[in-house]
């Protein structure tokens, strides 16, 4: 099966769990991994946030040994602040840092961050060389472009940079999901440039998995992910077989299960987190509809616990 290499780590396959807010929480991460995730990475986090000791942003830090290899995915402003904020990413024992270059929000974009960088790829060369001057093993996430696709001239400068890899999701910063994520830009990068390229965007089954790595060294899973951790499973008995096995129900609650678990253990999560990402597990079976409003009106921990482990045994 297809492998490679970001800076010294050496993945065990080309399937990463992309960093998502309100997903990708320590026991979120766990599931993926366990389910066949090479990596996977905290969801995003602003360097502000961390350098102001935000009690929530702390929460979201929180790695183990077995969340390996791990990437922290950050994004900022200034220049300064990443400057500030070495010391304490010294201190996670993260695998590799990743500079956010692509989240579309509103909020981020009036922080000047996330896909608002785009805008500016000088700043984002300069967060990279603070980065590797510190060490890190470094990566960047991006778009095709803010308003008008620059992805190649970007990409290069980046690579120029020293970013040990480069993950494209293959939209501009404006795009909606109607908008099909445009994979020929993928692929013209990994033409023009010598570190590895993760493809992203609309990728959900074995089949499309199999295309992306025609074009990209890896293939990130995102939105897929959310609320079936057992995509990739799925995918890499794909990879292996040429077989597109089908979503089951039984298995994949049995997987929310566990997220439920570990979220008491690692005390990540609040409920309003755990309803959202319960909601997604719960589809693709008679009755979803109502096993939602039913789980949105549980008011604690113990009582979605008992209404999984209901599901379960009912099974």
């Amino acid at each position: 099966m297809k492998s490679f290499k970001i800076g010294n780590i050496k993945l065990k396959n080309p399937l990463l769990l992309a960093p998502m807010v309100d997903v990708t929480d320590l026991p979120y991460r766990l599931i993926c991994r366990k389910a066949g995730a090479a990596l996977a990475y905290t969801e995003m986090l602003n360097v502000g946030a961390i350098l102001h000791e935000n009690e929530k942003t702390r929460r979201l830090m929180k790695t183990c040994a077995d969340d390996r290899p791990i990437g922290i995915q950050i994004t900022g402003p200034k220049v300064s602040e990443f400057r500030t904020v070495i010391p304490i990413l010294k201190t996670g024992n993260y695998d590799l840092i990743d500079i956010n270059c692509g989240c579309p929000s509103i909020r981020t974009l009036d922080n000047e961050s996330g896909s608002f960088l785009l805008k500016k790829p000088e700043k984002i060369a300069s967060y990279i060389k603070i980065l590797k001057d510190n060490g890190f093993i470094t990566t960047a996430k991006i778009r095709l472009g803010f308003r008008n696709n620059n992805i190649v001239k970007i990409a290069k400068l980046i690579e120029k940079s020293g970013a040990d890899a480069l993950t494209i999701h293959a939209r501009l910063a404006h795009d909606s999901y109607k908008i099909p994520a445009d994979w020929k830009f993928i692929s013209d990068v990994k033409k023009q440039i010598g570190i590895p390229v993760i493809g992203n965007g609309d990728i959900t089954d074995g089949k499309q998995t199999t295309e992306m790595l025609k074009i990209a060294d890896g293939a990130m899973i995102a939105r897929a992910a959310i609320g079936d951790p057992l995509i990739f499973k799925r995918i890499l008995n794909y990879l292996k077989t040429g077989k597109e096995e089908g979503f089951d129900f039984s298995s994949n609650i049995k997987m929310f299960d566990e997220y439920l678990r570990l979220a008491k253990k690692y005390e990540v999560c609040d409920l309003p987190r755990i309803k959202f990402i319960g909601a997604n597990f719960l589809r693709n079976v008679k009755g979803a509809a109502k096993m939602r409003a039913d789980l949105m009106q549980k008011k604690s921990l113990e009582e979605i616990e008992e209404f999984v482990g209901s599901m379960i045994f009912d099974i």
